[in-house]
């Protein structure tokens, strides 16, 4: 079990990209009917409501005044762009492919880690990272059907995807993460509400408001679990986890769009889950190193 900063971190990384990657498959669902806009106005609205009502019952909401800071409206802006970029090109892509471009984003925060924030990035560290990226790759093998322009909007959401993290990563300690879910939550509703304007509104079905429903209730599990991530662990050794969200892509795929992995793509998957692995186990020997004191809340 996980106990360590550290641990958690990596523990609610895994979450958030399950919250993610199911949340994706149910817009990507309901965006064979109705607008971009519209989806995200309507998610929005209802993962708002669950938002206040956390608030409310744990007294949250309370210190929601902390969010009057430039790095929570920065961190807005910057999820805000990613999600009309990234959503833009899912709607036109594979849900494998787009989510396999996701997954530059782990090389993209270790550097902006290692330049920006002054982390520790050693070779080891960096190794992990390129490889598993190499093994996203063998899994969708770029440049084959089904990877087309919409990938350099998919890339441009993913630079502002970095630049969340990095801000997230150095938000004051008092700022709740519930109120940075909330204030995230109105910048994509209102951003919805806009897009909407020029669109042409469709009356959702009861299984399209189901769909919203779910999504805005495994958004806001990916948002919490993204925050916390971001905010309590090593910014380095948490990001290669990013990877386990394209294990949940394929088997999405295969149980809703009923596409089957072929030994190149199972191999791929293979090398995503040793890079988290390694990347775990080199922490863990790093701690054992720093003496007893470093180790004291380290898994057993």
């Amino acid at each position: 079990m996980f106990t360590s900063e550290n641990g958690r971190a990596i523990l609610f990384m895994m979450l958030a990209m399950a919250g993610f990657i199911v949340n994706d498959s149910f817009v990507k669902l309901v965006s064979e009917r109705l607008p971009l806009g519209e989806i995200m106005f309507v998610r929005g609205m209802m993962a708002l409501v669950l938002v206040l009502g956390l608030g409310v019952f744990n007294g949250e909401v309370r210190r929601f005044h902390l969010l009057m800071n430039r790095l929570v409206g920065q961190r807005v802006f910057a999820e805000v762009t990613a999600t009309v970029l990234y959503l833009t090109a899912l709607f036109n892509m594979e849900i494998a492919n787009a989510t396999a471009i996701l997954q530059a984003l782990p090389l993209l925060v270790t550097a902006g880690a290692a330049v920006f924030l002054g982390a520790p990035v050693g070779w080891r560290r960096w190794t992990a990272v390129a490889v598993g990226f190499c093994g996203v790759l063998l899994i969708v093998r770029p440049g084959m059907e089904g990877f087309n322009a919409w990938a350099l909007m998919a890339l441009a959401g993913v630079l502002f995807m970095a630049l969340r993290d990095l801000t997230t990563n150095v938000l004051p300690k008092n700022v709740p993460t519930l109120g940075v879910t909330f204030a995230t939550l109105v910048g994509v509703t209102v951003t919805g509400l806009v897009l909407s304007l020029g669109e042409v509104w469709t009356m959702p079905s009861l299984l399209d408001l189901s769909f919203l429903a779910a999504a805005a209730c495994f958004i806001l599990i990916g948002f919490v679990c993204i925050i916390n991530a971001m905010r309590i662990g090593d910014i380095s050794l948490v990001a290669p986890f990013r990877y386990s969200i394209i294990v949940w892509a394929i088997i999405i795929g295969y149980f809703v769009w009923g596409d089957i992995p072929d030994l190149p793509t199972l191999a791929g998957i293979a090398i995503v889950v040793a890079t988290g692995l390694y990347s775990l186990m080199r922490e863990r020997k790093r701690l054992a190193e720093a003496g007893p004191a470093a180790t004291a809340d380290l898994p057993g």
